[in-house]
């Protein structure tokens, strides 16, 4: 087969294949007339680890201790309960030292009683909703893209049903996944009163969870993307997110925009920067443990695939945190090696709504000042 040469194709065919090898995250040999191909993949963004670490947010304490946080702009919203837990003011005492105080960890982990899991778990409800007694409804998590209908009824289920994300738009109780880097997403309808929670690791991301719920809602409840409001909660940021090639792998053969969701990152050790003579091994160049590593951005990840599925991009929230390098406030699995408790994301939609909505003379509900169409039925 001849090589690929400019002069052999149309500008415009070299601009059209250029754009594909873009696409690809490849480029095109362009030195001379050499022979064509694939040289070498398109360079990865560089940064430090400083660089990428979000800010942590401010949390919220309840009065009965637990510090938990919440999307200001949410706060409008006063049909909506919703809340993002932390690690402090709980009952358990397995992941903290012994002088420490108590911690809020609400997962039936092997190394915790699961009676101080139940009191945490009335503990954060209660912070949330103002009712330790507010049914919680999770799941168990297989790292899937399966979003179940959750109700009041699968809050006593011996057993939780399989799936990562639940969504309901029955008042009076919340919905919650569970995380411990992994990144949790919770989402509003502002209009047909409908909401969800959805769980996203690295294999739960590929396989849009987030873009699949978002159509699960569309399909149940009738939800419009641009009546969606949602927030992505603290998880592992991209700061301590290190990958492997085959995660790269996976989710180029997904996404398009894969490649701008993953940059190299290098130590920023001070002794590695100052000394870099101690840190030289006598392997070949690129064969050397000590160089940069690949780090995954899931918030980022989360955020585009909203995006994906309608959402404006005023109606998605950050929350902030990184769950491995700021273990003073959060559980992270990886941060201390797989012994960790675990955080939960809840959502729900307040008891007897008729007490604060009020219908107005043009026949739709006004909500704290605001106009919201509504179907009779909806």
């Amino acid at each position: 087969m001849a090589p690929f040469t400019p002069e052999a194709y149309p500008e415009q065919e070299v601009q059209q294949i250029d754009v594909l090898f873009q696409q690809a995250g490849l480029r095109r040999n362009l030195r001379g007339m050499a022979a064509a191909g694939v040289t070498s993949r398109m360079r990865l963004e560089r940064s430090s680890q400083q660089e990428l670490i979000p800010a942590a947010p401010l949390p919220r304490i309840a009065p009965n201790d637990v510090q938990w946080l919440a999307v200001p702009a949410w706060d409008k919203m006063n049909w909506l309960w919703h809340g993002f837990s932390t690690r402090r003011g709980g009952r358990s005492r397995s992941y903290c030292d012994d002088d420490a105080q108590g911690e809020l960890n609400l997962g039936f982990t092997p190394e915790d009683d699961r009676e101080t899991v139940a009191q945490n778990r009335r503990l954060f409800a209660e912070a949330v909703s103002g009712d330790p007694s507010t049914p919680l409804v999770d799941v168990h998590q297989i790292h899937s893209n399966l979003v179940l209908l959750a109700r009041a009824a699968d809050a006593s289920r011996q057993k939780p049903r399989s799936a990562d994300g639940l969504m309901t738009d029955e008042p009076g109780l919340l919905v919650g996944i569970r995380t411990a880097d992994c990144i949790p997403i919770l989402v509003a309808d502002r209009k047909r009163r409908a909401i969800a929670a959805f769980h996203a690791g690295w294999r739960g991301t590929v396989q849009r969870i987030v873009e699949s719920g978002i159509g699960r809602m569309r399909l149940q409840f009738g939800s419009r993307p641009e009546d969606l409001v949602a927030a992505i909660g603290p998880g592992i940021g991209p700061c301590c997110y290190a990958v492997g090639e085959e995660i790269l792998s996976s989710f180029e053969s997904q996404f398009v925009y894969a490649r701008e969701l993953f940059r190299e990152v290098y130590d920023s050790d001070p002794v590695r920067i100052k000394y870099p003579m101690l840190f030289m091994t006598q392997r070949a160049p690129g064969h050397s443990e000590i160089g940069p590593s690949l780090h995954l951005n899931l918030v980022e990840a989360n955020r585009r695939q909203l995006l994906a599925a309608g959402l404006k991009p005023r109606a998605i929230h950050l929350v902030g945190g990184c769950t491995s390098c700021q273990r003073e406030l959060f559980f992270s699995h990886r941060g201390s090696q797989g012994r960790a408790g675990r955080m939960m994301s809840v959502i729900g939609i307040k008891a007897k709504p008729e007490s604060y909505l009020q219908k107005s003379s043009s026949g739709t509900f006004e909500v704290s000042g605001h106009d919201f169409s509504r179907a009779a039925n909806g």
